[in-house]
């Protein structure tokens, strides 16, 4: 087990500990179940995800209420080869949106090219699974194509990060999810 695919990052010595834990929690932790720590737009994902998938929920958030940071987001997501861009005509690509991210002083390219990799896709989840209106997209400062979604709402982090909290809500009031 890797640990930092738990999230777990370490230097030694402290390496091998942290790899033993992580063994020991993929042993003991039954797989049709997750904790979630935090109530943004990550989190959020994660839940509905997990509960997509079958799983048992608990989500913890160090607020009395959920939506994080990702509810204060007032241009939009931002999302390289999304369906909305292939349907507009936009010309943009995964590679391009990774070197935007980097000039713009991201300091760790391993997670910029998941990070980028992954958000075309992960605007279209969006989109397709919460019935988002994210049809708008402008090009913002730092990029070289427009990438920026959004729909007409004033605040598209709220609407984004609320619609993902109404299903978790709805899904937990079915089920023992």
């Amino acid at each position: 087990v890797n640990p930092r695919h738990l999230g777990l990052t370490c230097s030694p010595p402290w390496q091998h500990r942290l790899q033993n834990l992580a063994a020991a929690m993929a042993t003991v932790f039954p797989a049709n179940q997750g904790i979630v720590v935090g109530g943004g737009l990550a989190g959020m994902s994660a839940a509905n995800t997990l509960m997509e998938n079958g799983a048992r929920c608990v989500l913890v958030d160090k607020s009395s209420f959920c939506g994080g940071n990702s509810t204060k987001a007032t241009s939009g997501i931002n999302g390289a080869e999304t369906k909305t861009q292939k349907n507009k005509g936009i010309d943009d690509t995964i590679e391009l949106f990774t070197n935007d991210t980097l000039k713009g002083g991201a300091k760790k390219p391993e997670l910029v090219k998941i990070l980028c990799g992954n958000s075309g896709a992960d605007v279209d989840w969006l989109v397709e699974k919460f019935n988002l209106d994210l049809s708008l997209v402008a090009r913002l400062g730092g990029h070289s194509a427009p990438r920026t979604h959004r729909g007409a709402e004033r605040f598209p982090g709220m609407t984004i990060t609320y619609a993902l909290i109404q299903m978790v809500e709805k899904v937990a009031e079915r089920s023992d999810k």
